[in-house]
């Protein structure tokens, strides 16, 4: 999961191809209670998914196959074997499974490997750190990087203290209020660190609770500002460190590094649908994003996501279901270096903009779901609501705002509707890209629960009459 910034984009909406028009200038040719009525119609379908998954042959299922996965694969980087290897198990998974047009769509992704890594305090005594470099860090000269270090706990004070940075390891020890606000520190630390003559920086973890574990991610160099070393620390490392300056003491710390970049390499997201019966071009998106950082196992972030994505297309076509809509499901490739598998996606898809009624993403935990987060027309968040009425026998049926995805922001942006699923952020942020992200983390009954809100959700929306109105 990676925090990004998206253009706004203005799309125009056209009337669809398939029958009649569906959808111009947010219109419909029904009142909402006809709406209503019809997704009503639907509880007993609903109840027969949420039987299948939390409670029938189908229970645990997503949680078996992901840890199947997982355990045979471990970690899979982007640009890695382990990546590749893992897409093509898929490939062979979904075909199996019965699920309709499996296919690969190429993607070119970054290749960055983080090579033996270490850093030592030698002032004021010795202390062996815990760290993991950041995606697309260079590495220090062989020998490391000894120096001073510079603490700060903000943009502004390292700019305040300008002067004091040049040929130092600049720390930084940022609060954790949020994630949005905390990884700007490990995406632009090192740049700002670099514009005030820093050597290298170290970016206290974006972590919502730690046991002295460092959390990895995305960082990114800027044209015409030297490229530094970067990793992150631990939250007891970074706060303790601010103690010791504040008593006037000097820190000296040595950080090696032997990251390397490479060519990009050719990768995949994998794709497999359920066609639809009456308006088989139009599509409801479900999606995670299938690679992770290199260490633990990558089974939060975002194994589950994926995995029960797959799960909702496995869960219909068990029972015999087929929405009129095609259901689409997109198993990305490199989300973490900043969704380029699904910008990717968006670029050779982006033609059929009209005929997209929702995007679908998990990836922010598949613990038990709060509830669904969506963005989307005030008419579009009504049916929404009624469609979430459906899942009371799990008692999840709250709609909440910003429904995004680093995914699929290139579509919400553009004007689609979008969800993902909401769940413990506090939970999900303390395992967040580091060596625990592991299949412990899972809970089977969470995952299944999870699945049946994914099946249920893009199923309904997918057989309504109309698509999801637009603003």
């Amino acid at each position: 999961m990676k925090f990004l910034l998206f253009t706004f984009v203005g799309v125009h909406l056209l009337f669809l191809n398939s029958g009649k028009a569906i959808y111009k200038n947010d219109t419909s040719q029904r009142t909402f209670e006809e709406i209503k009525e019809e997704i009503a119609r639907y509880g007993d379908v609903a109840k027969a998914i949420i039987n299948l998954a939390v409670y029938g042959k189908a229970q645990n299922r997503s949680y078996e196959r992901l840890a199947l996965l997982v355990d045979t694969v471990g970690p899979r980087l982007s640009g890695s074997k382990n990546l590749e290897k893992a897409i093509q198990i898929m490939y062979q998974n979904l075909k199996e499974d019965g699920l309709e047009n499996v296919h690969l769509e190429p993607v070119k992704i970054p290749h960055w490997e983080r090579g033996e890594e270490s850093a030592v305090m030698l002032e004021p005594r010795m202390h062996k750190m815990a760290i993991l470099g950041l995606g697309s860090s260079i590495a220090t000269p062989p020998e490391g990087i000894t120096a001073e270090v510079l603490v700060v706990t903000s943009f502004d004070e390292l700019q305040r203290r300008a002067r004091e940075a040049k040929g130092k390891i600049v720390v930084y020890n940022q609060p954790y209020t949020n994630y949005s606000k905390a990884v700007q520190y490990r995406v632009r630390g090192a740049v700002e660190a670099a514009k005030v003559g820093a050597l290298a920086s170290l970016i206290r973890s974006v972590a919502s609770f730690s046991i002295y574990s460092p959390h990895t991610g995305v960082q990114e160099y800027q044209d015409g500002v030297p490229k530094i070393p970067t990793a992150c620390i631990t939250v007891e490392d970074a706060e303790m460190m601010s103690r010791m300056v504040s008593r006037g003491s000097r820190i000296v710390i040595q950080l090696k590094m032997g990251a390397k970049n490479y060519a990009d390499a050719d990768s995949f997201n994998t794709v497999a649908e359920i066609i639809g019966s009456k308006y088989p071009e139009q599509v409801v998106l479900v999606s995670g994003h299938l690679d992770s950082w290199d260490v633990g196992q990558g089974a939060m972030d975002d194994g589950g996501g994926a995995f029960i994505s797959w799960e909702a297309l496995s869960l219909i076509k068990d029972l015999g279901l087929r929405p009129k809509r095609t259901l689409r499901l997109v198993l990305w490739t490199a989300e973490e270096q900043g969704g380029i598998g699904a910008f990717q996606y968006y670029q050779s898809h982006k033609a059929n903009i009209s005929n997209y009624s929702l995007v679908m993403e998990s990836d922010g935990g598949t613990f038990l779901p709060y509830g669904l987060q969506f963005t989307g027309s005030e008419k579009a968040r009504a049916i929404m609501k009624e469609v979430m009425s459906l899942l009371q026998p799990v008692n999840i049926t709250r709609v909440f705002g910003d429904g995004e995805g680093a995914d699929i922001n290139f579509w919400i942006q553009a004007g689609v509707p979008g969800a993902s699923l909401l769940d413990d952020l506090y939970k999900y942020f303390s395992f967040h890209h580091t060596r625990g992200d592991t299949m412990t983390v899972m809970d089977p009954k969470e995952m299944s629960v999870a699945a049946a809100v994914w099946a249920v959700v893009s199923y309904v929306v997918a057989d309504l009459e109309e698509m999801l109105p637009r603003s």
